[in-house]
């Protein structure tokens, strides 16, 4: 169990539960490569997602108490939608908790987050990746094993949202009965991959809590760590001026590895409050392919 943080007013404090001693890998991401596992820690609660792109399908399952069912069918909300990342909420009653989804899909890489609000000290959330097909890395000749992908991070917090996608309740029921829906984070991203040495590294940067824009939230690094080079896989640490903060993990997908697809979980990262906890993903096109950020637009010698 993980707490809740005490929150920007000293509101009450709430507790995270994980998925503790289950699968430390997921193998259910509606991939076409069930071997590339997601880390324990990143994947947390979140057994795993189906996602059919046509119809704007999204089902989950594993996360604890967020409907009736292991597997859940969640509704799309298109008003939530974060900069390319497509929302999607579930919420069985009025008096039962309310779950936010977050995904982006690449020509079938991709990621998801999924997080509960606040219950009764409580709450459940993961994030996932995978792809489609075997990976692909680009040929190296020389020194032009490097790349770069840049683009949007979503992030979900366990600290309170604005509340707007909540079913209503009756006027003057208490508050400790009442769900929380989660906050959203915002941000962007670089990862830097030499495929030559088959190493990766990054950053999240310009972060920001959506529900309480003056907080204060720091850049999120993403250790140099190694890329398998049978699987395009990777697992590293994020840390906060080189001080170990939580986990990441990605998959490099399409043609040339043309995408990465990767997850975070992160902790006490936010100085404003206590027991903060986040779960994250970005889904990035490569520089020089369609779709690809300003970011990529640099002048080079």
């Amino acid at each position: 169990m993980k707490r809740y943080w005490l929150g920007l007013a000293a509101a009450t404090m709430l507790s995270a539960c994980g998925s503790g001693g289950g699968n430390p890998f997921i193998e259910d991401t509606d991939t076409d490569d069930p071997e590339v596992g997601v880390p324990a820690d990143v994947a947390q609660d979140l057994q795993g997602i189906s996602y059919d792109p046509v119809s704007q399908t999204l089902t989950v399952r594993g996360i604890t108490l967020d409907n009736e069912e292991f597997e859940a069918v969640y509704n799309r909300r298109p008003a939530l939608d974060r900069n390319g990342y497509e929302a999607y909420t579930s919420q069985d009653s009025s008096l039962s908790r309310h779950t936010t989804a977050y995904l982006r899909d690449i020509d079938g890489t991709r990621a998801a987050v999924v997080t509960t609000g606040g219950q009764f000290e409580y709450f459940f959330g993961g994030a996932v990746y995978g792809r489609a097909g075997a990976y692909d890395p680009p040929s190296v000749t020389g020194s032009g094993g490097l790349a770069s992908y840049a683009g949007r991070y979503i992030g979900m917090l366990n600290g309170p949202g604005d509340g707007g996608d909540l079913l209503p309740v009756t006027p003057g029921t208490s508050p400790s009965v009442t769900p929380v829906q989660a906050g959203e984070v915002t941000g962007k991203v670089l990862v830097n991959a030499d495929f030559t040495d088959n190493a990766v590294n990054g950053i999240i940067y310009d972060r920001t809590y959506v529900d309480s824009p003056g907080t204060e939230m720091v850049d999120l690094e993403l250790a140099p760590t190694a890329i398998d080079p049978a699987s395009g896989t990777f697992v590293g640490d994020v840390s906060i001026q080189q001080q170990v903060r939580g986990s990441y993990g990605g998959i490099f997908g399409g043609d040339d590895a043309a995408t990465v697809a990767g997850g975070i979980y992160v902790e006490d990262h936010i100085t404003s409050v206590q027991n903060e906890v986040e779960y994250g993903i970005f889904v990035l096109p490569k520089c020089g392919t369609p779709g690809d950020a300003a970011l990529c637009d640099q002048p080079n010698p």
